[in-house]
């Protein structure tokens, strides 16, 4: 393959504006789209709470391995940095078990994810400003792997505030989100109503990318093209821009 056919280098950082807002799916979603056009990507989660091993059935890597064709057969306890069984932020997590994290090792763990990998997803855990430890929040940890952070948010109720704060932190510390997803599930339905007014409130007063919702997926092995959709948008926009859609 000559230069000119290279897949472009990049690392994306999945995080979300609360815990359970679909983090997990959206990197599911991200990776297949990456292997799709070409790239090899590295899935990483860096810290996974709420499970004793990776291959736990709450563990993130393990459902990512489980639902990427291309990883099919992998250890997915590769992509984890640190476990912790009980359902809490890393830095409580860790604390429970005895066990300290500390930044230089985080942080040196994720300069080496950048450097060994020219297409990688990383995921972080709960929201942006969780404490992963004493000193680094989530959010900290975007720049230290040098990525491009892919904000996933609910699509109903309540996601304009939460959105929005989440924007906020971001840009205070120098980052712009590369596209922010909504991610629309039959446990918290909303109409299609309020869904469009959400992104356009957040598209109009954030200023930044509103990628699209990805819609309630029957068959997460067979996810329909619709849930793609707003990677494409996302990933098609030059670093940079901003590519308002309301749909």
């Amino acid at each position: 393959m000559n230069a000119m056919n290279q897949p472009p280098s990049r690392a994306l950082f999945v995080v979300g504006t609360d815990t359970g807002v679909g983090k997990t799916v959206v990197s599911m979603l991200l990776l297949r789209e990456l292997f799709a056009r070409g790239e090899r990507p590295f899935y990483a989660k860096p810290m996974q709470t709420g499970c004793k091993t990776p291959y736990d059935a709450d563990s993130d890597a393990a459902f990512v391995y489980r639902h990427v064709p291309e990883l099919a057969g992998r250890d997915p306890a590769e992509a984890v940095g640190w476990c912790f069984a009980a359902p809490k932020a890393p830095l409580h997590a860790a604390r429970d078990e005895m066990r300290g994290v500390e930044t230089e090792d985080l942080v040196r763990s994720l300069a080496c994810l950048r450097s060994e990998h020219a297409s990688l997803v990383l995921e972080g855990a709960g929201g942006l400003m969780v404490p992963f430890t004493p000193e680094a929040l989530c959010i900290d940890c975007i720049r230290a792997a040098d990525a491009r952070p892919v904000l996933v948010a609910r699509a109903g109720l309540g996601t304009v505030n939460h959105t929005l704060l989440s924007v906020e932190a971001l840009v205070r510390r120098g980052m712009e989100p590369a596209g922010i997803v909504f991610v629309h599930t039959k446990e918290r339905s909303a109409s299609p109503d309020l869904v469009r007014d959400n992104m356009e409130a957040v598209a109009m007063l954030s200023g930044f990318p509103v990628s699209g919702v990805v819609p309630p997926i029957e068959n997460l092995l067979h996810p329909p093209d619709a849930a793609f959709a707003p990677l494409r948008r996302m990933l098609d926009v030059p670093d940079g821009a901003n590519a308002v859609v309301i749909s």
